[in-house]
This record gives C-alpha cells, structure tokens and sequence, in this order.
C-alpha cells in the first residue's frame, strides 16, 4: 500500500519556532517530527511515498530526507502552492495513485506509540469505502468528532469541535482510503473558510454507510502545541534508534 502525507501548514500555534522551519520538520527527541511518521509507515509496510508541502518548504524536506532511500522509503514531492485544505492537498497526490488502488494518508504532526500495520492490514481486508482512527480525548470539543454505530464497526457522523460531543473519541489525522476518494472530492464544495476539509470527504463516505473505525491501543498526538511537542519527545524517546 502506498502513503501520501501532508506537511503544509503554517504552524501558528509553533511560532516563534515556525519563522524558521516547517513545523514538520521541528525536532523532536533525536529527529525531525516527520521521520517518526515515515518510520511508522515503513513498519506497515509502505515503500512508496507522496510527500504535499508548501512551495517554501520543499527545500528544507528534500535536505532531510531526499529521495527517501535513508528510510527504505521511495519519496516522491507535490507542491501545494497555496492554502486550499487538507482535502485540496491530498487531491495533488492523484496523478501518483493507481486506479482500484488503496492508500494511507498520513497528516505530518500525527505521531504514534504503536505499530499501524494491524489497521493497514484491515483496511486491505475491507471490500471498499474508508477507515479512520480514533484516540480518546480529555477535551473533545477541539478535535472532530465521530457519532458512531458500535455494534457496526461504522461511523455516522463527524462533527468539527462541537459544542456537545456524540463522544469522547476524536479522529485522529490517520485515513484509508480507496481510490475512489478523489471522486469524492471532486464533488465537495469550499467551506466557510475557502477550503476543501477532509471532514467533508469522511462524512461523504459516512452517510454512504462505508467508514469504518478502529480505537486505537497505544499513545496518539497531533504535535501542533509547544505542550504536544514536549510530551512527544518524551513518548517516543526510543523509538527510533
């Protein structure tokens, strides 16, 4: 199975940090946050890669890990010239994926304690549709939210930061998708904010009854605080040698 990650972002919530560097590539322990991401990918099974930044940081990525053979990897780099979504962004990856193809997408800050291969693994399993992981939260109202059918392994609906939560789980930034999803996101309109949101896109395949989930086991974060930050390097102190 092939991966796209998504590496734009302006990381606001990092600045001062950010003037200076993509927020993926901050570090974190010993490596550049989005080594951890491209390590655990490796570990499911992923050889080739799509890698989404911003035309300023393209420089900086392909310093640090070039064509991606230092992690076993193949890296191949698409530019997202301006702001336009995460759904916008992994719309650039299309000319790189097959048609019928499954594919991981990975947003950049997501760091993992755990192994994601059992889940890769499922999702090769399941006949079409989409899965998505979710991590329980203290707070869910910062994150989007699945109203879930537990019994059918399915989600209904997400919302973003609701006032009221259906849960206590979030989504984290960790999607499967089937090649299918690009029509998906020819049919979605901007948001309020312009953008294409890959909530849409999930939500699509929810009311069509074909998102699944799975709760993740192990430690999850999106490392976009200096709070998050802090507490990765000391989760995954280790994990890479």
């Amino acid at each position: 199975m092939k991966a796209v990650i998504l590496a734009g972002g302006s990381g606001t919530r990092l600045k001062p940090l950010t003037y200076w560097t993509n927020k993926h590539l901050l570090p974190v322990g010993r490596y550049p946050m989005i080594c951890y991401g491209i390590a655990r990918l490796r570990e499911a099974g992923v050889r080739d890669i799509v890698l989404v930044t911003g035309r300023g940081s393209l420089g900086d990525f392909v310093e640090v890990l070039g064509s991606g053979r230092d992690w076993g990897v193949s890296i191949v780099y698409r530019v997202q010239e301006e702001a336009g979504g995460i759904a916008q962004a992994l719309e650039l990856a299309r000319p790189m994926l097959h048609a019928g193809e499954k594919f991981a997408v990975l947003l950049g800050d997501n760091l993992f304690s755990e192994s994601v291969a059992p889940y890769f693994q499922d999702f090769q399993r399941q006949p079409d549709g989409a899965m998505v992981l979710l991590y329980p939260v203290d707070d869910p109202r910062r994150y989007g939210v699945p109203e879930m059918d537990q019994a059918g392994g399915r989600i209904l609906h997400i919302e973003e930061k609701p006032e009221h939560p259906a849960s206590s789980y979030c989504v984290t930034g960790l999607y499967m998708y089937h090649a299918d999803v690009f029509d998906i996101i020819d049919g979605i309109k901007p948001s309020q904010r312009g953008e294409l949101e890959i909530t849409d896109v999930n939500n699509a395949y929810a009311h069509a009854g074909k998102l699944t989930f799975r709760e993740l086991s192990g430690w999850w974060n999106d490392a976009g605080t200096f709070e998050s930050l802090e507490e990765a390097s000391g989760k995954l102190k280790g994990v890479l040698p």
